[in-house]
C-alpha cells in the first residue's frame, strides 16, 4: 500500500496553492485531489520502502555469496588447470 501521509501532504500543497477564488471549492477540490492521486499510485507497480529496503538487503547477501562462490569456482579451475598440466 502507499504511504498516504505522501497523498495527504500533496493534497494540503496542492489546496494552498489554489487562487484565493477557488478557496470556496477548496473541500471538494481536495477530495478530488486525493481520489486522482490515490487512483494514480494504485496504477503504478510501486513498492514500500520497507518493501525496497528488505529487497536491497537480500540483494546484498546474494552479491556476498556470489563473490564467494566465483572465488571458489577459480580456486578449483586453477587447481583443476595444474592438475592437467602434471598429469601430461
Amino acid at each position: 500500500m502507499f504511504d498516504t501521509k505522501f497523498i495527504e501532504d500533496t493534497v494540503k500543497r496542492l489546496s494552498q496553492s489554489l487562487p484565493p477564488g477557488l478557496n470556496k471549492f477548496k473541500k471538494e477540490l481536495e477530495k478530488n485531489f486525493r481520489v486522482i492521486l490515490q487512483s494514480m499510485f494504485a496504477k503504478l507497480d510501486l513498492v514500500t520502502r520497507e518493501e525496497f529496503d528488505v529487497q536491497k538487503k537480500v540483494l546484498a547477501k546474494t552479491r556476498i555469496k556470489i563473490n564467494a562462490l566465483e572465488k571458489k569456482i577459480t580456486y578449483f579451475e586453477n587447481k583443476l588447470a595444474k592438475s592437467k598440466r602434471g598429469g601430461i
